[in-house]
């Protein structure tokens, strides 16, 4: 495994302040990468953002991965504007998510805006202030959860990463892995079209499940979560949702060779149902490691 990626969700029983645990995670950690996926900007103070992130980053000496997007569902209705945010005129919660990672991101670049108090706490050095601790190289790090093509190509414009996850707005009718090896081929015609000088890093996400005794078989080993599924987010938006792939290690292999955005990706993120504890979580890990990615050429 290459790296450790959290979700974030607000109003909810699981993680929704994440670099205390990225921090945590980095001093623990020599070698993995430590992400997020994803991060829900609708409700993040992106100066506040800037320095939380500055800090784990130092802390993990350059290794955070940091998916932020507009984020999913929420459990509560315009659940950020309990955090004090609101829109901007003609505005909708996706465009200020946007509108918000545009801010977290030129605050990433470390160039001074703040005009330095004449009678300082403590000594400044000469021209404008930026946010501290800062932390180069971070900005390079940031990936967009898109779950559409248009979002897809707008994070290539800003030089972000993609992150396409388990699910996607139904944009053409066909198949999950064939819409998402679209998006990445949009993504990256976009990319080289900005100009940009570094090569992008694309991911996506999976549920693979080897099915190695009775107990996997008890879990996973139906035949109901093997095809896509069509559903609606927020009511409204109709969007496809990515197939669990379970079964024996041979034929998941198999499965996994026609995977069009597996084979489009450089990355792939395991989702990992976490309520079935440690010790069952480390065993799919182990089964995957050892019996699915040397097959598929992973390393």
């Amino acid at each position: 495994m290459d790296g450790a990626y959290f979700r974030v969700h607000h109003f909810a029983r699981q993680l929704a302040s994440p670099f205390p645990l990225l921090a945590a995670v980095g001093a623990r950690t020599q070698k993995i990468e430590i992400g997020t996926a994803v991060i829900d900007m609708r409700y993040e103070n992106p100066h506040y953002m800037a320095e939380d992130a500055g800090a784990a980053d130092l802390i993990a000496r350059s290794r955070l991965q940091l998916g932020i997007s507009r984020g999913s569902p929420e459990q509560v209705i315009e659940g950020w504007r309990y955090f004090g945010h609101r829109l901007n005129e003609g505005e909708d919660d996706a465009a200020m998510g946007r509108r918000h990672a545009e801010v977290f991101l030129e605050l990433l670049g470390g160039k001074g805006f703040a005009k330095p108090n004449p009678r300082p706490m403590f000594a400044n050095p000469p021209g404008l202030l930026r946010l501290e601790p800062f932390s180069a190289g971070l900005r390079d790090r940031i990936w967009w959860g898109s779950a559409t093509n248009a979002t897809a190509v707008w994070a290539a414009k800003h030089g972000m990463n993609l992150q396409s996850s388990t699910l996607k707005f139904d944009e053409s009718g066909e198949p999950l892995h064939v819409q998402q090896a679209a998006q990445i081929r949009a993504f990256r015609t976009a990319w080289a079209e900005a100009g940009h000088t570094r090569a992008p890093r694309v991911s996506v996400s999976r549920s693979i499940f080897p099915i190695m005794n009775d107990l996997d078989r008890a879990y996973f080993g139906g035949d109901e979560e093997q095809t896509d599924k069509i559903g609606f987010i927020d009511s409204t938006a109709r969007a496809v949702f990515g197939r669990s792939y379970a079964a024996e290690p041979d034929v998941l292999i198999e499965q996994l060779r026609k995977d069009e955005a597996i084979a489009a990706a450089d990355t792939v993120l395991l989702t990992i149902p976490n309520q079935l504890g440690v010790a069952y979580n480390a065993h799919v890990m182990e089964a995957i490691l050892a019996t699915v990615a040397p097959g598929l050429g992973w390393r």
